[in-house]
């Protein structure tokens, strides 16, 4: 059997995608085989078919690009009793090559990864958490992030930081800072946040809402260090998901990973109207390169997501 799929034979720009039919996946032990109802884009998606991380991950062409989903469970592997066919669920759904993704009809997906779908979630909400909301859980863990913590994120208003901003406020920050052009601060005060603008004269600006630092720095974009280190309170803590030199500098460098049971946590704290999601635009599959140049650009005002079916 054929399924319907994004594909690329070569590392490469959109010009290297193709909408073909190929192969259904095969379903190994503990992994679940799910029709996808709709895939969540991230800028990972398109720098893996940059060939941006062939130096660090196995790839096999013809590769199928997206690692977000959310969809229903139509067969499951040997040995996977946590889920059964007709099972709505999401997932970060990264493997340990790149090969099938989840911009396609069908995906398997390792069962630890999976999580199931509240039904206060529509599809698109569903596919657009995983990624993006456990990279943010993940940073806001590592840095221990609790009561009375003055966090400030850089690039607050993006697909990771909205989730961030909002995570840090769920463990008990009191003040956030987020960094973001004027156009979004709007929106992040709506998300219980203090905007500031980005570029020159960062610095004075975050130290005077925290003259005495701030007690972590969340960095979602790169090349923000040395801001990040002048506006640590003593004791501070920081960690960046784009800058792997930060760990130099007393920092983390975070790299998320799949975890179904963190991701539940997510899903359900979204379902309960504690997380919100917002969806900034929705594609065909047959327009993931269309997709793919929104996410180039840096402007959408929220996460996009393919409907698969």
């Amino acid at each position: 059997m054929n399924m319907r799929a994004a594909t690329y034979d070569k590392f490469g720009d959109n010009d290297v995608l193709q909408i073909r039919d190929v192969p259904d996946p095969k379903v190994g032990p503990g992994e679940a085989l799910v029709e996808v109802r709709a895939a969540g884009v991230n800028p990972v998606d398109w720098k893996l078919m940059a060939g941006g991380l062939d130096g660090m991950m196995e790839a096999s062409f013809p590769i199928v690009p997206g690692w977000d989903v959310a969809g229903v469970i139509r067969a499951v592997g040997p040995d996977t009793p946590e889920f059964a066919s007709g099972d709505e669920v999401l997932a970060y759904a990264r493997k340990d090559w790149v090969h099938g993704g989840t911009f396609a009809e069908l995906v398997t997906v390792p069962v630890r990864a999976l999580a199931t779908k509240p039904a206060e979630l529509d599809w698109a909400g569903a596919a657009a958490l995983p990624l993006a909301g456990l990279t943010a859980l993940r940073v806001m863990r590592r840095l221990d992030v609790g009561t009375g913590d003055t966090v400030l994120v850089h690039a607050a208003a993006g697909g990771v930081g909205r989730f961030a901003v909002q995570l840090a406020r769920e463990l008990g920050a009191t003040t956030v800072i987020g960094t973001a052009s004027p156009s979004n601060h709007d929106a992040l005060r709506d998300l219980g946040v203090i905007p500031v603008a980005y570029g020159d004269g960062l610095v004075d600006r975050v130290r005077e809402i925290a003259p005495d630092g701030v007690d972590a720095v969340a960095d979602l974009v790169g090349g923000v260090l040395e801001d990040t280190l002048a506006v640590l309170a003593s004791g501070g803590r920081h960690a960046s998901i784009a800058d792997p030199s930060v760990e130099q500098h007393g920092g983390l460098w975070i790299w998320v990973r799949p975890d179904g049971a963190e991701l539940q946590w997510l899903a359900d704290l979204a379902a309960s109207g504690g997380l919100r999601i917002d969806i900034a635009e929705r594609f065909g599959l047959a327009d993931v390169a269309t997709a793919f140049e929104r996410s180039r650009s840096g402007h959408s005002n929220g996460k996009l997501v393919i409907d698969v079916s």
